[in-house]
């Protein structure tokens, strides 16, 4: 071994029984994604976060601080180790709302389909094939336009595998998309690409129907939990951006694979594809820079409607298949919100309307008569579990329901009922307003000292909510505190710039996979949301899925999600008067707010029709 080389030790990852080679100045975080698990790093191995928890059952590691769980991001092996993965730390299969509604829209999608045959060539007939293809259209009363490089370099061999028959799938001015056997499915792909998670729908677009959809993690989570870590690490690191935009192109990829598996179709089918995703998440699949979005004004690279091949994001659909993304608003608002209001505008229709899509960086809009006034708010992933220090994706024993059980203590409802292993974003908001109603912590956050809930973890206050380890702390109160005092004092200068209060508003439609699981009394009850009657909100789910739908089938609808973006004016919310202190008060919680019954309220999980 030469003085520079470090020592290789055997590192095995248990309970998945995974071994591997760890370097002595690797950290253990960076030797288990490097195997392919998906250990979580909300802070992107930062420190800053206890997101990759590990436990040493054998052998010394050096950086230790000396507790049971240790993250995994700070330490390095020492000798051959066995280390335990927590299982809040695990990137596991998690539920992702994207089921939604179905809806009724006319079918005019950017491609078509058209049925021809042809004579085979002879040596008295020796036309290139593109121009056989030409007039078998021609006499079917189609026209053949541009036939991309991609499309061309398949075509020779799909006309004499199908015997000069077959579906020519043209766009618009007849661009040939494809060429498919005869009577082939003409299929599109719906795409909402969240911070977190990925949602995709593969719709018919002959019949409009919906044939499957999935929703994954964003692959990206790797590098960071919230939109500025992970542009940081793309403007730091020499190959930050490359991989940041593999990581989510890897994603699709994974998404592609299930929906055609389900629907039993093949991925070549897929003939035009739509995608709406925060500005953040656009420019790093598309590999765009952004080191001028993660600086003072914040200023995207573009937010006009684009389109690119599919192919050059990597997707292995058809060879002339486009990729059309949603214009973006302005600053972090970006195509997901556009596609949001272009699904609830069943909804918004008259009076004045808050449409608000609550996750990593929430969007929120003020809508009266044809004003449309935008702002992005910086909330972090607290909500959606993210650094807190029990919190996980909502997984199969993750705590999403908490309520006081009236003896000091509490009751906590589990996805699939499973043994409680963390938080989710739902459970974080109950839990918060459990611990408030119960006296658990006070108006200002602070941890009570004598409620029967709190406890000493690690030389801390924490609250124990459920056996055996699952807490809050203080810190965890205080990442609440400043998620919820983002948004309110978002909702606040919308109103402010608008010259209402908050009794003014008809209704606030809550969008987005965390908005359709949580419980509006708790966001209510600790001031996330104005304290308005129940009868006002509406729990939407995945709207901005279903405004990627839209545009997939209709043509018309995209160029009415081009039109809504145009009439929203982006407030930057740093710079509005009023803003800090507008979030200063909203730090503390609001005690004893109780929202107003209303008969007939929808379960959070059963959304109003969009359609």
């Amino acid at each position: 071994m030469t003085e520079t080389q470090q020592p290789s030790y055997r590192v095995v990852f248990e309970p998945l029984g995974e071994p591997a080679n760890c370097a002595g100045d690797e950290t253990l975080l960076t030797c288990a994604r490097a195997i392919g698990i998906r250990l979580l790093g909300a802070c992107n191995g930062q420190g800053t976060c206890r997101s990759c928890l590990v436990k040493v059952l054998e052998g010394e590691v050096t950086d230790g601080d000396g507790q049971e769980w240790q993250r995994a991001c700070r330490i390095k092996p020492r000798s051959n180790l066995v280390v335990e993965l927590s299982p809040r730390s695990l990137s596991t299969p998690e539920r992702t709302d994207v089921a939604g509604l179905d809806f009724s829209v006319p079918v005019e999608a950017a491609v078509r389909a058209v049925e021809v045959a042809m004579s085979a060539p002879t040596i008295e007939d020796c036309r290139a094939d593109t121009e056989r293809l030409a007039e078998a259209l021609r006499t079917r009363g189609a026209k053949l336009g541009v036939v991309p490089m991609e499309t061309l370099l398949e075509l020779p061999e799909a006309l004499r595998r199908q015997c000069w028959k077959g579906t020519a799938v043209l766009r618009d001015g007849g661009e040939l998309v494809a060429f498919r056997p005869p009577g082939s499915p003409v299929l599109g792909l719906a795409i909402d690409l969240g911070t977190t998670n990925v949602a995709a729908y593969l719709m018919d677009l002959r019949s409009g129907q919906r044939l499957a959809s999935a929703g994954l993690e964003n692959l990206q989570s790797a590098y960071g939990a919230d939109v500025v870590t992970r542009i940081t690490h793309a403007v730091r690191n020499k190959n930050g951006r490359s991989e940041l935009a593999q990581a989510a192109r890897t994603t699709l990829k994974m998404l592609i694979a299930v929906l055609c598996e389900e629907a039993g179709v093949a991925p070549a089918e897929i003939a035009d594809v739509v995608a709406c995703g925060n500005t953040a998440m656009h420019h790093l699949l598309l590999g765009l820079p952004v080191a001028q979005l993660g600086a003072v004004p914040f200023v995207a690279a573009s937010t006009d409607p684009l389109e690119v091949r599919a192919r050059d994001l990597g997707l292995p659909v058809a060879p002339g298949a486009h990729a059309a993304f949603f214009p973006g608003i302005g600053g972090y608002v970006g195509g997901d919100h556009t596609a949001t209001l272009l699904a609830t505008q069943g909804l918004h229709t008259g009076g004045v309307s808050i449409i608000m899509d609550i996750g990593t960086n929430t969007e929120i809009s003020l809508l009266r008569e044809t004003a449309i006034l935008t702002v992005s708010c910086p909330s972090g992933p607290a909500l959606e579990g993210g650094q807190i220090t029990c919190g996980m994706r909502a997984a199969r024993g993750a705590v999403e329901r908490v309520r006081e059980n009236g003896r000091g203590g509490f009751v906590c409802k589990t996805i699939e009922n499973a043994e409680p292993a963390g938080l989710c974003g739902s459970g974080v908001l109950d839990a918060a307003a459990a611990m408030l109603r119960s006296g658990a912590i006070d108006a200002t956050g602070r941890i009570a000292a004598h409620h029967p809930a709190v406890t000493q973890w690690q030389g801390r206050r924490a609250i124990l909510l459920a056996e055996p380890n699952v807490v809050f702390t203080g810190h965890d109160v205080r990442s609440v505190q400043l998620a919820k005092a983002a948004i309110r004092s978002g909702i606040d200068i919308l109103l402010a710039a608008a010259g209402l209060t908050e009794g003014r508003i008809d209704r606030v439609i809550v969008a987005g996979a965390f908005g359709a699981y949580i419980n509006i009394k708790s966001a209510v009850a600790i001031g996330l949301l104005p304290p308005l009657p129940l009868r006002r909100f509406h729990q939407v789910g995945n709207a901005a899925g279903l405004g990627a739908r839209l545009a997939l089938l209709s043509r018309s609808k995209r160029a009415e999600a081009i039109a809504l973006g145009r009439r929203c004016r982006y407030l930057e919310l740093a710079s509005q008067p009023g803003f800090q202190s507008a979030f200063m008060r909203r730090i503390g919680f609001q005690e004893n707010v109780k929202p107003h019954a209303s008969k007939g309220r929808r379960h959070p999980q059963s959304p109003p029709s969009l359609a």
